[in-house]
């Protein structure tokens, strides 16, 4: 008796594709994935791939905004349980380096301006703008806050492509980056609390 696949709706067959490529991304690096590592791993084929994101820029794009999706997600829920006792600021740190570091996000970024996609940097770019702007009362206004976000996003990648070796060279912690970045966020959302007093 022959088992008969269940036919995925386009919506399933990109996450099963995205996820896979995530999964590829923290294993192997950017260079591992491809359309035809990806549907390899899912089991589809090149053209199903080819089909759903164009070709690898177009699949590498989508996983930027992917992983994005996620991390921002994440930050936003970390923040607001900040404001309200429930959450603290090391959590933010810590989702944020870790979505360069160990979710790939930082490999992923040096990938893509490696090989001349700079374009699929947009999505995760444009991400964390509207994040900020969501978390943030003053909207667009609120450049304090688009500074201090700037500063964590910059500390966070510039970790995950160089904390290790750095720490090490000037003989600091391996987390001194992220300490620091507690620091400054600590100070910044202290700033925003007394601002928003009634």
């Amino acid at each position: 008796m022959s088992i008969v696949k269940r036919r995925l709706s386009p919506e399933e067959s990109r996450g099963m594709a995205l996820a896979a490529a995530c999964d590829l991304l923290i294993e192997a690096g950017p260079q591992a994935v491809t359309l035809k590592a990806v549907a390899s791993r899912i089991g589809r084929t090149h053209a199903n791939l080819l089909h759903h994101f164009g070709s690898a820029s177009g699949l590498q794009k989508s996983l930027a905004q992917y992983l994005t999706d996620q991390v921002c997600g994440s930050i936003a829920q970390a923040v607001l349980k900040s404001r309200t006792g429930e959450g603290t600021v090391r959590d933010i740190v810590d989702l944020t380096f870790d979505a360069f570091d160990k979710q790939g996000a930082a490999a992923l970024s040096s990938w893509m301006l490696l090989t001349g996609n700079e374009d699929a940097l947009d999505p995760i770019v444009d991400a964390i703008h509207v994040l900020v702007d969501e978390v943030g009362e003053g909207g667009h206004e609120d450049k304090e806050m688009h500074e201090d976000t700037l500063t964590l996003v910059l500390m966070a990648l510039g970790d995950a492509l160089i904390g290790e070796r750095l720490a090490s060279s000037l003989g600091l912690p391996r987390n001194k980056a992220r300490d620091v970045a507690e620091r400054h966020l600590e100070h910044a959302l202290n700033r925003w609390k007394n601002e928003h007093q009634d």
